[in-house]
């Protein structure tokens, strides 16, 4: 029997056997709270896939639990992701020079897998790594300052040649998953890190994916500055003037962009929370 199947068959018992005492156990109920930690960007501008320039994040997450082992969150989140070509130690990044930032707002639904029983209050099952997946919905808007420092939003310029009316969405969607850690503080209070990585359905997040376009189809279309923030390459020709690109490659398309938050959280257990059961009362007749 291979090794994989053999994790796989030991993970589904751990699922659907749980230890006596936890069977005894019930666990449901909500948990809310604000979590705050770093964000992350892995892209074009990051193929080394280094988890450098680490921004702000945070966010608010409420949390069900069905049983011991499996639970439903929902979190609106915030986070910022930037990168600079200058970071790289690939040559032809380097000399592509570009930079971004990206203030990225997500919402995003998942489902947990508690590794271990896990109990609020509980003396021996107060503790579990877990694992979640899901789906995120977000919205995005890459930015760059230029030479003077000025913030300019680039999906307005085009700077991949896009027409007007054809710029890439603002808002698109991510397959989330991510390892966590669940640590009982007390009966109501609970510690929760996790990291969570989100696949991109967008190759958008940095501005960068496909090839340069035409210079004077550019100008023309966008204007000078489109085309200045589209090409800031280092390398000029023998004059001092840019090197006329139309066509070569500036990006990596079939490279869908990511982004990470990463954090600790505390939440507010308030015990099941259930529907009030309004039952069918018997209507009492009066004796006559």
């Amino acid at each position: 029997m291979s090794t994989f199947r053999c994790v796989f068959i030991f993970a589904i018992a751990l699922l659907f056997l749980p230890t006596s005492a936890a069977a005894q156990l019930d666990m449901k109920g909500l948990e809310i709270g604000p979590w705050a930690g770093a964000s992350f960007y892995l892209g074009d501008l990051n193929t080394d896939f280094g988890l450098n320039r680490p921004t702000i994040a945070g966010g608010f997450a409420a949390r069900y639990n069905f049983n011991h082992r499996l639970a439903a969150r929902v979190s609106f989140n915030y986070g910022r992701i930037e990168a600079y070509d200058s970071d790289s130690s690939n040559p032809f990044e380097q000399n592509r020079n570009l930079d971004f930032q990206n203030d990225i707002f997500d919402g995003t639904a998942q489902f947990e897998f508690n590794f271990l029983p896990y109990f609020h209050g509980h003396k021996e099952y107060f503790f579990t790594p877990y694992a979640f997946a899901g789906v995120s919905v977000f919205t995005h808007s890459p930015k760059t300052r230029t030479d003077n420092g000025q913030l300019v939003e680039l999906r307005d310029l085009g700077t991949e040649g896009q027409m007007r009316g054809d710029e890439y969405l603002t808002i698109s969607s991510a397959l989330t998953y991510g390892l966590g850690f669940k640590w009982d503080l007390s009966y109501e209070i609970s510690m929760d890190i996790n990291v969570g990585v989100r696949n991109a359905r967008t190759d958008y997040l940095d501005d960068v994916s496909t090839t340069y376009s035409d210079q004077s189809d550019l100008v023309r279309q966008r204007g000078q500055l489109a085309y200045d923030l589209s090409d800031r390459s280092l390398i000029l020709d023998t004059e001092g003037d840019r090197i006329d690109r139309q066509g070569e490659q500036r990006g990596d398309e079939t490279l869908m962009d990511k982004y990470i938050f990463a954090g600790i959280g505390f939440n507010y257990y308030f015990g099941d929370v259930r529907c009030p059961d309004y039952g069918h009362k018997k209507s009492r007749r009066r004796r006559r």
